[in-house]
Order: C-alpha cells, then sequence, then structure tokens
C-alpha cells in the first residue's frame, strides 16, 4: 500500500530525498486543494451542505442512543460492534421511515395541486427525529393495511395542513 511506503520512507530521522520529494508533493496537492477551496464559493457551500448531513446523522444517532449519552459503553470489541451495529440499524430504520413519509407527503402535495418548488424539496432531509418517540412503549401490533404494505395516514391538522 502507498501509506506503508511513505510510512516506511519517513521512518528515519533523515527523510531521503524520494520522502521529501513525496512530502513536497504532498503540500502542493495541500496548497492547491486550499487554494480552490477559497475561489470557489460554490464548492464552499457543497462541502458545508456534506458536512451538515453528516452532522445531522449523528444528531439523529445520539438522540437514538440517549441512555450512555451516546457513548459506546462496551468494554470488548465484539460487544462495541454490536452496538454500533443495532444504532446503525435504528438510525436507517428512521431515515426510511422518514423518506417513506417525505414522499408520501410529496406525493400529497402534488395531487392537490400544490407543487412544491425544487429548491424547497432539495432542502429536505430524512434526518429529522423529534417526531419518533425515542422512550417509553412501543406496541407492534399492526393494522391490516400496513401488513399488506400500506403506509399509514399522513397527519393534518384543522386546517387539513400535513404536519411532522
Amino acid at each position: 500500500h502507498a501509506s506503508e511506503l511513505v510510512g516506511s520512507l519517513l521512518k528515519s530521522s533523515r527523510p531521503s530525498g524520494l520522502a521529501q520529494a513525496i512530502m513536497e508533493v504532498g503540500r502542493v496537492n495541500k496548497t492547491l486543494y486550499l487554494l480552490n477551496y477559497i475561489d470557489d464559493e460554490e464548492y464552499r457551500r457543497r462541502i458545508l451542505t456534506q458536512l451538515n448531513r453528516g452532522e445531522g446523522r449523528h444528531a439523529v444517532a445520539r438522540a437514538i442512543c440517549y441512555g450512555q449519552r451516546g457513548e459506546i459503553r462496551k468494554r470488548y470489541r465484539e460487544g462495541q460492534e454490536d452496538q454500533l451495529g443495532a444504532l446503525g440499524l435504528v438510525t436507517n430504520a428512521v431515515v426510511l421511515w422518514n423518506t417513506l413519509y417525505m414522499q408520501e407527503a410529496l406525493s400529497h402535495l402534488r395531487s392537490a395541486g400544490e407543487i412544491p418548488e425544487d429548491e424547497h424539496i432539495s432542502r429536505l432531509s430524512p434526518l429529522m427525529y423529534g417526531h419518533i418517540n425515542m422512550l417509553g412503549h412501543y406496541t407492534f401490533t399492526l393494522p391490516e393495511n400496513i401488513l399488506k404494505g400500506e403506509l399509514r395516514p399522513l397527519n393534518f391538522n384543522s386546517n387539513n395542513e400535513l404536519l411532522p
């Protein structure tokens, strides 16, 4: 691997000429990246969007893993992997649930003649969780229509507006 090669070249107290050249190429690449980042506002926005998505996913995971303040407490690797796997599964279930119902809400709006703007749709995120009961009791007895693959009905307020 390239990282092992670079590591072996840098082991000595005085790097060889090849090691110094590799370090300089790395510095040039880093400088070019930073100059591009400074110069390109659209690129910075794309990076910020990705950072926000990552933070949103972490926020969902923290909300799900509330009992230990979001910390993985198992002392052994397999237990940590089990905890992380379960957390990932539940986080993905939340994202899937939200995605299905966002699609259903958009379909409802379109069928009612309201066409959401693409700009507004692009700001939607399946990483919300305030509407999900993270504590308490759960029932897994499902109505017949849900067992047949249908979705639960959308929530509306008294003005017939969609609720989250």
